[in-house]
């Protein structure tokens, strides 16, 4: 990276690391995995965000989802500015969460009953704690590679064998805690009927990424999605989608909408949000009558149903509804992952092209890329120095290969088109 184009982030960044861990406050954003050091942004518009220094960016992290309208849209602006008039927040119900809840249930029929919350993590913590009160069964199982956020539960890393019970890999997890977590392989049906065998009246569900999307975007194999279904009903435990990252974006009614299969238990977050904090958990009204005050199990939240995040939210999920808006973004990635595969063919590279609606990702490995395992296999040290080569072409990709693009109705054919020049020149620099 040149000395001078980012003084100004460079500056930032050791000021940053005196009063915060590692400088950031997510640690992917840190460039650890990809090297160099992150240009600190001080604003963004459409497609496009600004560095401290001036350099402009094509943005494909897009808040790692949110903003599938694009950087400062100007309906959600004006949605955040009328409810900001009237308070940031109340600690008491109001309408908006009430409209929420209704349009949440346009989208996922299979959510009869909603909790809004603040974040995804929020959700999937007290999606497990309710799977767990309604089967009175312990253990999870939950796919290596799939990532829930940083509750306990899910810091959990794997043992050798096709299934195998979890260990915790971060510090403060304990070995408890991890012991009822069980993990198998994405995409194999025959793990999980292996783990309900070895545990019998044990296993309160399955949680997974239904279409991965922290592991690089996988895709499901012919049945999977549904085999696990007929599984969890066969045990009578419960199938709980986390589609935080999904919802919205692989099609306006998430996987389960795409694939035709319908989970007990969904977790959403990211997109219902419009880029401001905010997540939810849901599903049928049985389970979701538990949830206190309706039944015993606790769970609440100071900011839950925030007025400002419900107003980014409803305008975005508004413009999902009554717009192409989320055909426009689906066209431009399918333009985006038919150019790279054009480009990849000529410079006869074999890398592995995946993608779903409105997300797509560049696996620097020939495939078949089907689980964390295979994913695992790809050249990172190769997409360290494409991510860095397309950096400096004013081009901002997710800072791992194992993370998905996100694209949005804010870019154009003319971005895309600027995005794969800088995208063919970078593939060389990744291999000379």
């Amino acid at each position: 990276m040149s000395q001078d184009r980012w003084e100004k982030s460079r500056a930032w960044l050791e000021r940053a690391e005196k009063v915060m861990p590692g400088g950031v406050n997510s640690p992917v954003r840190a460039f650890r995995s990809v090297g160099g050091h992150p240009p600190f942004i001080c604003k963004a518009k459409g497609a496009y965000m600004w560095d401290e220094d001036g350099n402009r960016y094509i943005d494909y992290i897009n808040s790692w989802g949110p903003l599938i309208m694009g950087h400062a849209n100007d309906s959600v602006l004006a949605a955040i500015h009328e409810a900001a008039q009237l308070g940031t927040s109340y600690g008491a119900p109001t309408s908006a969460e009430v409209l929420m809840a209704e349009k949440i249930q346009t989208f996922f029929p299979s959510i009869e009953v909603v909790r809004l919350v603040s974040s995804g993590t929020e959700a999937t913590m007290s999606v497990i704690r309710l799977a767990r009160a309604a089967t009175q069964r312990p253990k999870i199982i939950k796919c290596s590679g799939c990532y829930h956020g940083h509750g306990d539960s899910f810091l959990i890393a794997a043992g050798s064998g096709a299934m195998t019970f979890g260990v915790p890999n971060s510090p403060g997890v304990t070995k408890e805690t991890a012991s009822n977590t069980i993990l198998v392989p994405y995409n194999s049906v025959e793990a999980v009927e292996q783990a309900f065998a070895e545990n019998p009246g044990q296993i309160a569900g399955i949680i997974l990424e239904p279409v991965p999307g922290n592991m690089g975007l996988i895709e499901p194999k012919e049945g999977y999605l549904q085999g696990l279904r007929d599984v969890t009903q066969k045990n009578d435990a419960l199938l709980i989608f986390d589609e935080v990252m999904t919802g919205f974006r692989v099609a306006p009614g998430g996987v389960q909408e795409l694939f035709g299969v319908t989970p007990d238990l969904t977790t959403l977050g990211k997109v219902i949000g419009g880029g401001l904090p905010m997540g939810a958990y849901g599903g049928r009204r049985d389970l979701m009558s538990m949830i206190s005050p309706s039944g015993p199990v606790y769970q609440a939240g100071t900011l839950s149903g925030n007025p400002l995040a419900v107003a980014a939210g409803m305008a975005t999920l508004n413009l999902l509804s009554d717009t192409d808006t989320f055909e426009v973004a689906a066209q431009r990635t399918q333009e985006l992952v038919d150019g790279l595969q054009t480009i990849l063919s000529e410079l006869s590279l074999e890398y592995t092209l995946t993608r779903y609606g409105t997300m797509c990702c560049l696996f620097f490995h020939p495939g078949p890329v089907v689980d964390y395992e295979s994913a695992q296999q790809s050249n990172t040290e190769a997409f360290g120095r494409y991510f860095r080569a397309m950096l400096e072409r004013g081009v901002h990709l997710p800072p791992s290969q194992f993370e998905a693009n996100f694209v949005s109705a804010a870019h154009t054919s003319e971005d895309i088109q600027t995005t794969l020049q800088a995208s063919r020149e970078a593939l060389q620099v990744a291999h000379s």
